[in-house]
């Protein structure tokens, strides 16, 4: 499939087409600028997870290769979070992804911010593009987001137009992605021994959606309530004379 566009008057034309790799085509291994970015990414899909938000038919990935061909060249970007609503063939073990031809356009792109020369806000257009313009004018990706860890900055662009839009947060400093039901915002705190800012899905109702241990510790929690809930219980029915041993509930 062909897709093609002017940037404006005076550019030049684009020609985009999505085509498949070859079977023996090797992808580059993307080197990690920083160890937190994985646990950042990692951190984002477990709860997505735990709340059972996720379908066979999503695509949800980090540090993996997105893939167009742009006027006869490919080019790939590997973002390091992309969330795919739904593609046409679900593989276990998918190493890339190429919109039209695979699936969906991305609905969501992540960059999180270290200490790279900027390429996250890159516009350059010529071979290879910016990452800013592979996303905004090839991809076309709906919502991009770039989040600098370390300050806890989250910037939140929505395509408008044909270009990115910096979207102000709600009162709470959190963004509503209506085709995910989900609020995005940052969360300042610990996970496997890190502490910072974090980037945390709620759901409709404010609801922070946990990590796997803060749904363990949901549940200590309950079982302690209960617990103690049927002492005083068992206390009340005592002091009325009353044996806690022969009524059913407490057989």
């Amino acid at each position: 499939m062909i897709t093609q566009f002017n940037e404006s008057k005076a550019s030049n034309q684009l020609r985009i087409t999505w085509e498949a790799l070859p079977k023996d085509f090797q992808l580059e291994d993307e080197p990690v600028e920083n160890t937190g970015q994985p646990i950042l990414a990692g951190a984002l899909r477990e709860s997505l997870e735990i709340s059972g938000f996720i379908q066979p038919q999503m695509l949800i990935a980090s540090n993996f290769g997105l893939c167009a061909t742009v006027n006869g060249q490919l080019v790939i970007k590997a973002p390091d979070w992309v969330y795919v609503t739904t593609v046409k063939e679900v593989i276990s073990n998918r190493k890339s992804y190429t919109p039209i031809l695979e699936g969906e356009i991305p609905l969501i792109v992540m960059e999180f911010l270290s200490d790279s020369d900027g390429g996250e806000y890159s516009v350059k257009r010529t071979y290879p593009p910016g990452r800013w313009f592979f996303y905004e004018q090839i991809l076309q990706v709906r919502i991009y987001i770039i989040f600098e860890p370390n300050g806890g900055l989250l910037e939140y662009y929505q395509l408008e137009n044909g270009r990115y839009e910096l979207k102000l947060p709600d009162e709470n400093g959190r963004h509503f992605v209506d085709a995910m039901g989900l609020f995005l915002g940052t969360w300042q705190g610990t996970k496997e021994a890190h502490t910072g800012y974090w980037l945390r899905w709620w759901d409709k109702d404010g609801n922070l959606l946990p990590w796997a241990v803060e749904k363990i510790e949901q549940e200590r929690q309950r079982a302690e309530q209960e617990r103690q809930q049927k002492e005083r219980l068992i206390a009340y029915l005592q002091s009325q004379g009353i044996d806690p041993n022969n009524l059913p509930a407490f057989e």
